[in-house]
Formats: structure tokens, sequence, C-alpha cells
């Protein structure tokens, strides 16, 4: 999805930013940071603007940003783009601290910025945070087949490092009781 709406930036007058966010990494992916991660992206597509020059100028190297100047300086960067898209993968991996910061940071922008669209994606737990801070959201739900299950774990496998450490035997015997656990989730 990213690389499709990337290709259409080219064409089109957009800008796409996204960000991942993995549980591993929870104390390097605070609000602030995510939101940092997002405008680097936006300001990368023209000029950084002088407003927000002074303000990064104005806060370092003495403070650290904080989340208030991190949204004012994505407002101004998103209000001179005809259209951006946001994309956040992997929402519920964040801290519940963090979701609930980032969701409603994202919402003050697009509230501000009504061509700006966001796309998360997420485990279904997620879902009714989104409702809250998008009341007007659209949840798509995508489930995998089995047969995505199996196709995907056919490539895990065989992308082993140690292939003589398997054989055919025990290749059925992952397939089957990982097949097997899925289905009973």
């Amino acid at each position: 999805m990213i690389d499709n709406l990337c290709d259409q930036a080219e064409e089109k007058d957009l800008a796409v930013a996204w960000l991942y966010c993995d549980f591993l990494a929870h104390k390097e992916q605070s609000t602030t940071a995510m939101l940092g991660a997002i405008l680097r992206q936006l300001v990368s597509v023209r000029e950084i603007p002088e407003d927000i020059r002074q303000r990064f100028r104005k806060r370092f190297p003495d403070r650290g940003l904080r989340l208030s100047d991190m949204v004012g300086m994505l407002k101004t960067a998103i209000s001179l783009l005809p259209q951006v898209y946001i994309c956040i993968d992997a929402l519920d991996e964040s801290t519940p601290n963090s979701r609930q910061e980032l969701l409603g940071s994202l919402r003050d922008i697009v509230r501000e910025s009504p061509s700006t669209r966001v796309l998360f994606t997420g485990r279904s737990h997620v879902a009714d945070e989104v409702k809250k801070y998008f009341a007007e959201a659209i949840i798509v739900s995508v489930s995998p087949t089995e047969n995505d299950i199996r196709v995907y774990l056919g490539v895990r496998l065989d992308r082993d490092t140690e292939p003589t450490a398997m054989d055919n035997r025990l290749r059925r015997d992952i397939m089957r009781i990982i097949l097997e656990t899925i289905s009973g989730v």
C-alpha cells in the first residue's frame, strides 16, 4: 500500500509519510519521536519551512522538543502540502500511552487539515481506540486464509539458514501443527 501511494506521489502533488510501531523499540518510539519521523519525511518533500526551523532552533540543543512543538510543526508542514497520507503500521505494537497520544495528536492535525488522510494497521483490539479518536473511521478487518498461511510458512521454511536440520517429515509436522493451532484460534 505504501509503495502504491509513493508511486502516486511521484505522479501527483501529494506527500506520503509512514511509520512502523515496534513493540521492542517502545522506549525509542515516544509519541514525539514517532511524529518527528513523520515530520522528517514530509519536510524532505520540499524545503524546510522557516517556521519549523525557528521552532527547532528555539528548543535545541538545550531542551528537546515537546509533543505540542512537534504537533505544531507537523501542522505547519502539512498546511503547505496539497494532499498528505500518513500510514501507521502495527499501531497495536505501540504502548497504550503512546498510542493515545499519537491518536489524539493525529486527530488534532487532521481536524485542521481536511486533505490529510490517515491509515492505521493493527490487530483488531485497537479498532475501538481508533474509533474513539476518529469517529468516522472505516474499519476493514483482514484475516489470512489457510492457504495464505501455508504459503507464508513455506516461504519461511525455504529460507531456513540450516536446511539440513529439517527433513520432509519435520517440515510436514511444522506445517500441520501450526495450521491446526491457527485454525483453533
